[in-house]
């Protein structure tokens, strides 16, 4: 029988129903209670928690339609099993890994009920230039009919790529049409490098803490992580020429500029020690600039030093355009880049030509510029907010970020945030432990504060609360 702790609180206003799916989700998912036990009887539980057995019922029913829980008829309630030992990938990937890397990503979007998403990594919707999106749409559909319908270009939409073009020359970045092409958003860009520059058994650098999505791909591909601590100046050079002396790593994974999770920036000093070592010992550097957009005066680039011999840089616009149109990009020395379009043809025959004419329209009409303006100043002032609020309940900030839409943050006294997790369900709040962002899921202290929501009054009472049982 499985011994889960519950705290349902009927005094916050959270429906009991939410609580308890909320609480034992999150319970199941970082594997504090393991497959296969048996969950208290619906009885049992409404009795524990002195409360009616609607409430359970109606939770164990909403964790069964997750695939969470299993009931067996005539004998209870079951955390849901796991991929068996014998269906390991031939390939070096064991698919149970796949499973609890991509469970995290899914929790953005799949915790019941309405709580605050405080861990989320998106900007609101009213945030958002809906309004421009939607006059890009009806002209791409009214004065280019072949994109609604026909395959996208390989490399990508010409002057999409154009637009881009001259966006990376603003960065230092110089680059011919033929170092660019076009992605199904950044995470199409990762997963493209991944499948044509590594193999089962391979060994790579990345960050610690960084972002798990990358970590989940990689290891669906059988490939050695090897963290490096993240600074708040950027990766630790010191650390990393240590590790080069143990390891070689064929590439090495760095976000460069609003870090997620930290949202610091690689200083210059930094950048070029750590493009010294990739000279040194050979390997490349995947530049994910997924958040170039959010900065209103560039700081300096790995690429922009490199022109793109060693460097491999990735960018997009699902963070600030859209989500849905799935747009991102790729530079890179021109061998390369053919190689990796005829992988991306392979894998998908293109990208969307619809989204990338939409996506060019506003870019080229100067929308999206005028955009990046307003978006920018919410941003800003969202995160002097929060900043100030956090440090203001006793709450420590990794290091005061100069943008974007993440503070790293932890509450004194306490060293393992999943602590702050089930704290936070209490308020009707949902967060990531920190151990999510470290490459192979060690204990962390720190959360990812997405600071569009530090506004709402749930997010006050939590950072509040859990203030006060620092200070107390």
């Amino acid at each position: 029988m499985s011994t889960m702790k519950l705290e349902i609180d009927a005094q916050t206003g959270v429906p009991l129903t939410d609580q308890l799916v909320n609480q034992i989700e999150s319970q199941i998912r970082a594997r504090r209670v393991l497959a296969g036990a048996k969950l208290p009887s619906i009885r049992q539980l409404a009795a524990d928690q002195r409360i009616s057995r609607f409430p359970v019922i109606e939770a164990y029913d909403r964790l069964a339609s997750l695939g969470l829980i299993q009931p067996k008829h005539g004998s209870g309630f079951y955390v849901a099993g796991h991929v068996d030992e014998a269906n390991r990938s031939h390939g070096g990937c064991d698919p149970r890994l796949a499973e609890e890397e991509s469970s995290q990503i899914l929790q953005q979007f799949n915790y019941p009920g309405e709580t605050l998403k405080l861990s989320s990594g998106f900007i609101p919707e009213s945030w958002r230039d809906v309004e421009g999106i939607t006059q890009a749409i009806r002209h791409a559909s009214r004065v280019d009919v072949s994109s609604v319908i026909d395959y996208a270009m390989p490399y990508g939409d010409a002057t999409l790529r154009h637009q881009v073009q001259m966006r990376m020359q603003l960065l230092g970045i110089d680059t011919d049409l033929k170092n660019v092409m076009t992605t199904s958003g950044a995470s199409q860009a990762l997963d493209l490098v991944v499948r044509y520059m590594l193999k089962a058994g391979d060994t790579v650098f990345v960050e610690d803490p960084g972002y798990y999505n990358l970590f989940g791909l990689l290891k669906l591909q059988g490939v050695k992580l090897v963290g490096v601590p993240r600074l708040a100046n950027g990766p630790d050079v010191d650390a990393a020429e240590a590790l080069l002396k143990l390891h070689q790593p064929k590439l090495f994974f760095i976000n460069t500029v609003f870090q997620n999770p930290t949202a610091t920036n690689v200083a210059p000093q930094v950048a070029f020690r750590l493009l010294q070592l990739a000279q040194q010992y050979g390997f490349s550097i995947v530049e994910d600039d997924i958040y170039a957009d959010f900065q209103a005066v560039p700081t300096q680039r790995l690429a922009s030093l490199d022109q793109l011999d060693r460097v491999i840089y990735i960018g997009g616009l699902s963070k600030t355009l859209s989500s849905s149109l799935r747009i991102g990009y790729l530079a890179a020395n021109a061998d390369l880049v053919k190689n990796l379009v005829d992988v991306k043809v392979l894998t998908s025959l293109g990208g969307t030509r619809f989204s990338e004419a939409v996506a060019a329209n506003l870019l080229e009409r100067g929308t999206y510029r005028k955009y990046l303006e307003r978006m920018r100043r919410r941003v800003r002032d969202a995160l002097s907010g929060a900043v100030q609020q956090l440090e203001a309940c006793g709450w420590d900030v990794f290091d005061e970020p100069s943008g974007g839409n993440f503070v790293w943050a932890k509450v004194p006294g306490i060293d393992d945030s999943t602590v702050l997790v089930d704290e936070a369900l209490k308020f009707d709040v949902t967060l990531a432990p920190g151990n999510y962002y470290r490459p192979n899921g060690e204990a962390c202290a720190w959360v990812r504060i997405n600071t569009a929501h530090t506004g709402d009054r749930r997010a006050m009472r939590f950072f509040e609360a859990m203030g006060e049982r620092a200070g107390g």
